[in-house]
């Protein structure tokens, strides 16, 4: 169409003709229809996985931390014909605060241990948004060493819908990573709420790591926590800030005191280091290496191992029958229900479960 502002009538003015409207699809983009992975068996897996085979380890994880039901059969097969080729690693669970600096210490731990041979897998719990149930699963940026070495392999995992960031699924995937071979297992949890109870319940040394110079010292010197660690390790002593670990050393050796003696007879030391420079790395692994033969030669590892064992086959019932539950359709519809009723003071919270609870007993007796 002819601009009318182009006619003679119209001196100096002009409208330069405008360039075709180019095509919405880059037209040098190759279509191609996406490569669907192939579907692989049981025996698949479980083949690759004790093959040491990273790619199909990897896709069993998927599996294992998958919500769908189909994907759950299957991931339970895979990993109770992994179960004997499991339970040859010394498993080493990690805390600490958050900016305690557990990934930068990991990233050299790590690069220490593999430095004696053998393989090391890391699985970090990545803390899930309560709004959005989304996770960041950054930690392995900040393992930029361990990233790229060949005999490691780090899995960061969403924390969402688990106590405290840890559960039975990684508990499931140490199995299958001990099945690919890897002899080392650090589980590193998201430092905050019940998640240290449930790490505790599945490593065989419990690490956790502190900081000085933040403020109050005896913030960090929790029962709980405390009575569970079996190393208490205290992280960036360098520069200007070696005196105050010092200090805070001091304060948890004499807080330790006060602490009931642990069922291994194990005193937990505590020691210093800086993870970025480096520093105290091989005196912390000493430590470790101390303690496995200490167990090991007063039966309380294996001792140890049993009892977490039956910990979460009762854990695992009472998944199961929480999910029984909630899932039964009779239940769904109610739910709501007894939810309005405790809202507008009709029924106490207690009167409502336990109607609740006589209806799904009921409906399991038909």
């Amino acid at each position: 169409m002819e601009h009318p502002e182009n006619n003679k009538e119209y001196k100096g003015l002009a409208v330069n003709k405008g360039i075709e409207k180019p095509a919405s699809v880059n037209p040098y983009l190759k279509s191609h229809r996406p490569v669907m992975k192939k579907k692989l068996s049981v025996s698949e897996y479980v083949e690759g996985i004790v093959k040491g085979d990273i790619t199909i380890l990897s896709r069993a994880v998927t599996l294992v931390e998958s919500v769908l039901p189909e994907h759950q059969v299957i991931a339970q097969e895979v990993i109770e014909k992994c179960l004997p080729y499991s339970g040859h690693s010394i498993r080493v669970g990690i805390s600490g605060v958050p900016g305690a600096g557990k990934s930068t210490s990991i990233d050299v731990f790590g690069l220490h241990v593999l430095q004696k041979g053998g393989k090391l897998a890391v699985l970090a719990i990545d803390p899930s948004s309560e709004r959005s149930k989304g996770s960041i699963l950054g930690d392995k940026t900040r393992m930029e060493q361990l990233a790229v070495h060949p005999a490691s392999f780090i899995r960061p995992s969403p924390a969402a819908g688990s106590l405290g960031g840890v559960a039975r699924k990684t508990r499931e995937t140490i199995i299958l990573c001990e099945a690919a071979g890897f002899d080392k297992i650090f589980v590193e949890t998201v430092g905050v709420g019940q998640s240290e109870t449930a790490v505790h319940s599945m490593v065989d040394f419990f690490l956790l790591i502190q900081l000085a110079g933040t403020g109050d010292e005896l913030q960090g010197i929790k029962r709980g926590i405390m009575e569970m660690a079996d190393g208490i390790v205290i992280n960036k002593a360098d520069g200007t800030n070696i005196e105050k670990a010092k200090l805070a050393q001091t304060q948890f050796r004499s807080a330790l005191h006060f602490f009931p003696a642990s069922d291994s007879g194990w005193i937990p030391p505590v020691l210093t280091y800086s993870g970025f420079y480096n520093i105290g790395i091989k005196e912390i692994w000493d430590m470790i290496d101390k303690y496995f033969v200490f167990v090991k030669e007063n039966g309380y590892f294996d001792h140890r191992r049993n009892e977490q064992s039956k910990y979460w086959m009762y854990e695992t019932i009472n998944e199961h029958l929480r999910d029984s539950f909630y899932h039964h359709p009779v239940i769904q519809g109610m739910l709501k229900q007894k939810e309005n009723q405790v809202l507008h003071s009709e029924l106490t919270s207690f009167v409502a479960a336990k109607k609740l609870l006589d209806t799904y007993y009921q409906e399991l007796k038909k």
